[in-house]
């Protein structure tokens, strides 16, 4: 309803008590002053001011919005400062959903970078497996996803929505460290043809069913679950072993299991996705900018 710019003027008006003065004080001319008071009398659809002799006084709705006028005039300050602070990148919010490994390996370290170098900004952490985590990024639920896929899978995304590749991700194998093939360093999947196996998540599901046809054996998958900790205490007891991807290797946590390369060689493609748009907000681009640091000082990126 209201032009900012109008309102600053009335506020001067108000505050130098007349037009010729709210000229010299803002650097108009009283034309410019008076062009505008008219304007701002039409948009509230009634007078502001009345003269009386050669003495301008306020109308009733001009000592209503002299009232407001301060508070107004507050709030666009407010709200500059604080856009100028996103733009100098010293406050901001960035919503990240990862999936369990990506979170555990990649995003912790991010974090901690862009906390040194931009402590204002704040992430929200957010966790989901591909590709529900990408569906999280198409609902407006956060502002960079990350995923991963496999050779021959491709992520269905809007075309708005950018890929950015980080890192390709070796797969291995866990063992308990007991294990006979334990003492190699490297174990042939086909070699693990008779073992009863964990699988992971959906996807990864899939592609330890695919890799295993390919050499001509049905895995016996005894156990399914997405959380790496709980995959880790299967294997140390002895339950079944699991295809792991090098990524979470550093982070393990029971001492009773290793990982082992496989071969053949297999590798996962880990990817962030974002909308094109988003790519402009300061915040969000130094947060993928983070990631992508991280993921360059990882083997296999």
């Amino acid at each position: 309803m209201f032009d900012s710019r109008h309102i600053r003027t009335f506020h001067e008006v108000v505050a130098s008590g007349s037009y010729s003065a709210a000229a010299r004080a803002l650097g108009y001319t009283q034309p410019a002053i008076t062009q505008q008071m008219k304007a701002l009398e039409r948009a509230v659809g009634t007078p502001l001011f009345t003269r009386i002799g050669r003495t301008m006084q306020l109308t009733e709705a001009g000592r209503s919005l002299a009232g407001h006028a301060d508070s107004i005039l507050g709030s666009l300050s407010a709200a500059e400062a604080q856009l100028k602070a996103y733009a100098r990148l010293s406050t901001g919010r960035v919503r990240v959903c990862g999936f369990p490994s990506a979170n555990v390996a990649l995003v912790p370290e991010a974090l901690s970078g862009l906390a040194a170098s931009h402590p204002g900004i704040q992430v929200e952490l957010l966790e989901g497996e591909p590709p529900e985590s990408l569906h999280r990024l198409q609902r407006g639920e956060c502002d960079i996803t990350l995923a991963f896929t496999y050779p021959g899978l491709r992520e269905e995304v809007p075309e708005e929505v950018d890929e950015v590749r980080l890192l390709e991700d070796q797969l291995t194998v866990l063992l308990p460290t007991g294990h006979p093939l334990a003492r190699r360093r490297a174990v042939h999947l086909a070699d693990l043809a008779e073992e009863r196996w964990i699988a992971g998540c959906p996807r990864c599901r899939a592609n330890l069913l695919h890799e295993c046809a390919e050499l001509g054996f049905v895995p016996d998958i005894r156990f399914a679950t997405d959380d790496n900790l709980v995959v880790q205490s299967l294997v140390a007891q002895g339950l079944g072993v699991a295809m792991m991807p090098a990524l979470v290797l550093p982070s393990l946590a029971l001492t009773r299991v290793c990982g082992r390369a496989l071969q053949p060689a297999a590798r996962r493609h880990i990817s962030a996705y974002v909308y094109r748009d988003h790519l402009r907000i300061p915040a969000t681009a130094v947060v993928l900018d983070e990631l992508r640091r991280v993921a360059s000082n990882r083997v296999g990126c």
